[in-house]
């Protein structure tokens, strides 16, 4: 009977563990930061470990420029739409098919602004090449292994990549704030991200191929907001990361220099029923924390808690 008694609390207790972890997996999670002090302004959830779905391509980006940088590699150089492409599904707004050839730059548009998919895969082919030249496995393991290697420098303890377009790759948003904080230092990444539309070519054969692509983040323009990327699928909800920059405040020092301090708000949505709206919410109140903040003197009690660190790897 005392067996009997404990499986019986046992399993009291796990369908209690259960139903916890499917509402914290239910309800949004976010984190809103201020990018150059590093200041957590809100958060709730924000360790919550989940699926981000097309945010994913972020990481993909800054892999592709990262190398681009280091290997003084030109974004203009072709590559060619895998025949694996089209077996991952998904986005792929230039209905491009294997055999197709882009620019990477155009590739990378392509995936950051329409969530392309199959741009994603063919950039990841390409760059992995020549990452697994040095390396080894399939250029497409070599590319994920890489974006893994990033988060781990960024700190991003909580964070899996799967893919390079978002299937399967795991993250929280206080992860995910690192790696925003990161792409929005990248004046490369900043630009492709701030276009509301683009229009961009592909060849066929001989064909030049053109398509307009626009911008899934529809709130670009709105209250400085400038980047920086949208995502959903049926397992992540919706998901949004959002970069917004005010004029940096000017002050005159007593010895006659003058110091800028420079103003982003990161913030990082996951899981919500309302993005677009929730995003608004947050970079107002995230706006109206952070000048409080700055009122009182930017006083931090507890760095490991109240601040994000990232570094520069």
């Amino acid at each position: 009977m005392k067996t009997e008694g404990k499986m019986k609390v046992l399993g009291r207790l796990l369908v209690v563990t259960l139903v916890l972890c499917r509402f914290l997996i239910a309800q949004e999670s976010y984190l809103v930061a201020e990018a150059h002090s590093g200041k957590i302004l809100y958060q709730v959830n924000s360790e919550v470990k989940r699926p981000i779905a097309g945010l994913t391509k972020v990481g993909t980006a800054m892999v592709v420029l990262d190398w681009a940088k280091f290997s003084k590699a030109n974004l203009s150089q072709l590559a060619v739409v895998p025949p694996q492409a089209l077996s991952i599904g998904g986005s792929n707004p230039m209905a491009m098919i294997p055999g197709d050839r882009i620019s990477l730059r155009e590739a990378l548009y392509s995936m950051l602004l329409g969530s392309d998919n199959v741009a994603a895969y063919t950039l990841a082919e390409h760059v992995g090449r020549e990452i697994a030249a040095r390396s080894s496995g399939s250029p497409q393991s070599a590319f994920v292994r890489e974006m893994n290697h990033l988060g781990q420098a960024l700190g991003m303890k909580r964070t899996r990549f799967s893919s390079p377009h978002g299937d399967r790759t795991t993250s929280t948003a206080k992860d995910f704030t690192r790696l925003a904080i990161y792409a929005a230092r990248d004046t490369g990444f900043q630009f492709y991200v701030k276009q509301k539309s683009r229009t961009i070519s592909s060849y066929r054969g001989n064909q030049i191929r053109s398509f307009k692509v626009s911008n899934t983040n529809t709130l670009l323009g709105n209250q400085g907001i400038n980047g920086l990327r949208t995502g959903s699928s049926p397992t992540a909800g919706s998901c949004l990361a959002l970069s917004a920059e005010k004029k940096a405040l000017v002050a005159k020092l007593a010895n006659g220099s003058t110091r800028l301090t420079p103003r982003r708000l990161i913030v990082v949505l996951l899981g919500s029923s309302d993005r677009f709206g929730r995003g608004q919410n947050l970079v107002q109140q995230g706006w109206s924390a952070y000048e409080g903040w700055r009122a009182q003197g930017m006083p931090v009690v507890d760095q490991s808690r109240e601040v994000i660190s990232v570094p520069q790897p």
